[in-house]
């Protein structure tokens, strides 16, 4: 005799949800591919919200490893722990993956919006990076048991089978959701109505499965409780949809003051310009009727401040000019258009490249007017050659090519390019960067290195001497005073910010207001240093002040480290 299972005795307790079938308005079959499709949407959704928040970081506060680094491990030690949490939900699993995915719409869908937010007005976003790449990360494992729970009691299968098809969809679903973040969402909608309509997806998905495929298993009081909070998130989601564009407004705002007239995002970064409207010459230095000075943002670091550029770009080209024929120019960078304003001041400049990533900011320096008055027009000079390109990769390209097809080499070699601290130019900075560029200087032309602040971090600058001394070039280091507080290079925008490269600050460190450009100028052999005889009048640096920023720097130089490469770049470290 057999004895009958104890469910059935009389006074027993009824099995728990998590151990009856599923009582399903459509066959078992059909019901499976249902929840399978919604593991699939789910997974897309996530691997949006985290990459949303990498890329999110990386534009507000920089550095694009580190925030990678924090942003995924938290996210999978938060996972982790929300596996743990959603076993006490599986004896009412229909209602947990309802209440899980209706907080994942909502958390994930607004965090775009709430680190801006942040940002703006608070002045920094670490904190609340953590916090939501933890309630994200919680909220996402939180969902494949309760997913295991409700597809076997659609229909029992063998663990292994049940789990092989459970992450498969999820698989897949990563694939799709990695996929259209940089090549729909991010594009076609912007980082915050992408996140926005993201989270609209999750929770129609999650209500879907809960309130349609299960809804025979939940009291008329939970089919209620669901659906009023899943129709308040997208209530809320929508309302973030429409007042994105006024809240990105206020928040910019927020961050550049009310004189910002052009914000784009580009295929490359964002780019926002202020000031520097007014007519008649010098206008874009801010003088009356300009609506203040121009400076240019890009990714929200000040690239260009027409109160100084002049000092920075004369510093820069001017002594790279001397000590030989310049008739033939290369820039890596320098897309705004200004470094090339002060080569074409020499008569003998025979033609000009320039090597720049992005084609918004090609635009903006010959058509807004503000920037191309800054810049004299000097992209639209008949000598300038235009290079829409990364320059690491057009480097290279020029050097693959045969003996026959090879370009005449370059007299002059300007790198006008972020500063090295931020992760997506340290490969600028790298010692196959320069090895690159060497190879297309003449037997005595010059490479001038825009190589970050000289003082404030001072072990970056003199990794980027000693990185380009290790492809056999010597080098004239010097600096310059005048550098903006807010022209910021490293990973953090805030002034005064300490750099992981340089925790500590030398005693010598010029007082507030006090800044310095570093620059590097290279050769074959031990370069000439000063201004050319055909160097025109510059109006506001001199010949012996160039002089005392390089005996300032020869004075300061540290001497012993180690060359950055591609594989192991030292600037993060």
């Amino acid at each position: 005799m057999i004895d009958p299972p104890e469910s059935a005795l009389p006074g027993a307790p009824s099995p728990p949800e998590a151990m009856t079938p599923a009582r399903l308005p459509v066959p078992a079959g059909l019901g499976r591919l249902l929840v399978l499709a919604v593991v699939f949407v789910c997974a897309a959704c996530g691997l949006v919200y985290e990459l949303e928040l990498v890329a999110l970081a990386t534009y507000l506060v920089g550095d694009s490893v580190t925030q990678a680094s924090v942003v995924l491990s938290v996210m999978v030690f938060a996972m982790g722990i929300g596996a743990l949490l959603a076993k006490r939900l599986r004896c009412r699993a229909a209602v947990g993956f309802g209440a899980v995915e209706a907080g994942l719409a909502l958390v994930g869908g607004s965090s775009a919006m709430a680190l801006y937010a942040c940002f703006a007005w608070f002045g920094q976003s670490r904190s609340a990076l953590v916090g939501f790449s933890l309630a994200i990360g919680i909220l996402i494992g939180a969902e494949v048991p309760l997913l295991m729970t409700l597809i076997q009691r659609v229909r029992r299968q063998d663990a292994g089978g049940a789990v092989a098809d459970l992450f498969a969809a999820d698989y897949v679903g990563a694939l799709v959701g990695g996929l259209a973040f940089p090549f729909l969402l991010l594009p076609g909608f912007g980082q915050l109505t992408g996140a926005l309509l993201t989270g609209a997806v999750n929770a129609v998905a999650g209500a879907v499965l809960v309130l349609w495929l299960f809804r025979r298993d939940l009291s008329a009081r939970a089919r209620w409780a669901l659906f009023g909070a899943n129709a308040l998130v997208l209530v809320l989601l929508a309302a973030g949809v429409v007042l994105a564009t006024p809240f990105e407004r206020a928040a910019r705002q927020a961050v550049y003051g009310s004189s910002a007239r052009v914000a784009v995002q580009t295929g490359v970064q964002e780019v926002v310009m202020t000031g520097g409207t007014g007519a008649g010459a010098g206008a874009g230095r801010g003088r009356k009727g300009s609506g203040g000075p121009l400076a240019l943002y890009l990714d929200g670091r000040l690239r260009v401040s027409a109160e100084t550029e002049f000092r920075y770009h004369e510093a820069l080209v001017h002594p790279a000019m001397a000590g030989g024929p310049h008739g033939r120019v290369l820039v890596l960078g320098g897309g705004d258009g200004l470094a090339v304003r002060e080569i074409l001041r020499y008569r003998s400049v025979r033609s000009v490249t320039v090597v720049e990533l992005d084609p918004g900011v090609l635009r903006l320096a010959r058509t807004d007017p503000g920037l191309a008055r800054l810049n004299r027009h000097s992209l639209a000079d008949p000598r300038v050659r235009v290079v829409t390109a990364d320059a690491f990769d057009w480097l290279r390209q020029q050097g693959m090519r045969g003996p026959g097809r090879r370009a005449a080499p370059y007299d002059v070699i300007v790198s006008d390019l972020p500063d090295p601290g931020i992760t997506a130019s340290t490969k600028l900075y790298s010692q196959e960067f320069y090895g690159l560029a060497a190879r297309l200087l003449a037997r005595d032309g010059r490479l001038v290195v825009h190589a970050g602040p000289p003082v404030e971090r001072a072990r970056l600058y003199w990794t980027v001497e000693s990185t380009v001394r290790s492809v056999g070039l010597a080098t004239v280091p010097y600096r310059l005073s005048g550098r903006p507080a807010a022209f910021s290079g490293g990973p953090d925008r805030s002034a005064g910010a300490a750099s992981p490269v340089d925790a500590e600050v030398p005693a010598a460190a010029p007082p507030a207001g006090d800044r310095y450009w570093g620059f590097l100028l290279a050769a074959r052999h031990r370069p000439s240093f000063g201004l050319a005889p055909d160097a025109p009048p510059l109006a506001g640096l001199s010949a012996e002040e160039l002089r005392a920023g390089r005996r300032a720097e020869t004075h300061d130089r540290r001497a012993g480290l180690p060359a950055s490469t591609l594989m192991h770049p030292r600037y993060l470290d």
